[in-house]
């Protein structure tokens, strides 16, 4: 069909003449309405963006002065951000005359950096910024879940859940 053939059949059924493969021999066109088409487009890129997860930088903030049980709870924190993909920004901040003792904070973020392991690599190595210390992580090797050990542990707390109930009733068949 020649192009003008196909702009008037485009005119009369007020469509608009889009050309999909212009590399092809003979070019493709299509009939369609330009308009509905683009917003349809936009419509389903905003769709995909809201279902994408926006992993970025999350930090972690801690002082010098921490406890080992406070120290355990951020790793924690830590190793589930890295396992949902996010980068991690661990912080020593330093008030007063902690700034004088920068020993304290290299030795506690390497000493996180190690705890950690294989769950996450170093992006950027310990830094001075400021009155705060910081490192930057990104995941590392997960490890990885055994699913006969996973389905037989759940076979177990199941087991143990029955068991339990069993007992539950035969208490109260007694009383």
């Amino acid at each position: 069909m020649t192009l003008d053939d196909a702009l008037r059949i485009a005119k009369e059924q007020n469509l608009d003449l889009v050309e999909v493969a212009p590399t092809a021999k003979p070019p493709v066109c299509r009939l369609l309405n330009y308009g509905k088409f683009k917003y349809e487009q936009a419509k389903k890129e905003r769709q995909a963006s809201k279902s994408q997860k926006s992993t970025g930088l999350r930090e972690v903030r801690m002082r010098p002065k921490i406890g080992q049980h406070d120290i355990d709870f951020k790793l924690k924190a830590v190793k589930r951000l890295l396992s949902q993909g996010a980068k991690v920004k661990l912080t020593v901040r330093f008030r007063g005359r902690e700034i004088v003792h920068p020993g304290i904070g290299r030795e506690l973020l390497q000493d996180t950096i190690e705890q950690l392991g294989e769950a996450a690599k170093v992006e950027r190595p310990i830094m001075m910024e400021g009155r705060s210390m910081t490192v930057i992580l990104i995941p590392g090797k997960l490890p990885k879940v055994d699913k006969a050990a996973k389905t037989e542990k759940d076979e177990n707390v199941e087991q143990a859940e029955k068991e339990g109930k069993e007992e539950e009733d035969a208490q109260a068949e007694n009383k």
